[in-house]
């Protein structure tokens, strides 16, 4: 199991980027939660299967068909949270 931290630089609002990583993310198979930053990038907590999360960290370098992700920045977090779904956090 593994649980990370992902921030998304880019492109990545309002193209439906947050929307897209739940999709991806329930396909997947891990927990977390994705979220807009006041930044303009996206932060998303994911956990899982180590390959499973690595399977989410290689979508979000492409994203949904509108995005144009410029950086990808994740880091490993100690402590599991037990999400049960994964969903869009405000």
């Amino acid at each position: 199991m593994k649980r990370v931290s992902i921030y998304v630089r880019g492109k990545v609002q309002g193209v439906f980027f947050r929307a897209s990583t739940v999709s991806a993310a329930q396909q997947i198979g891990v927990k977390g939660f994705v979220r807009n930053e006041p930044d303009g990038s996206v932060y998303i907590e994911a956990e899982g299967d180590v390959e499973k999360i690595n399977e989410l960290i290689a979508w979000c370098k492409i994203g949904p068909p509108r995005a144009r992700v410029e950086a990808v920045e994740v880091e490993s977090l100690a402590t599991f949270m037990n999400f049960t779904d994964f969903s869009v956090s405000r």
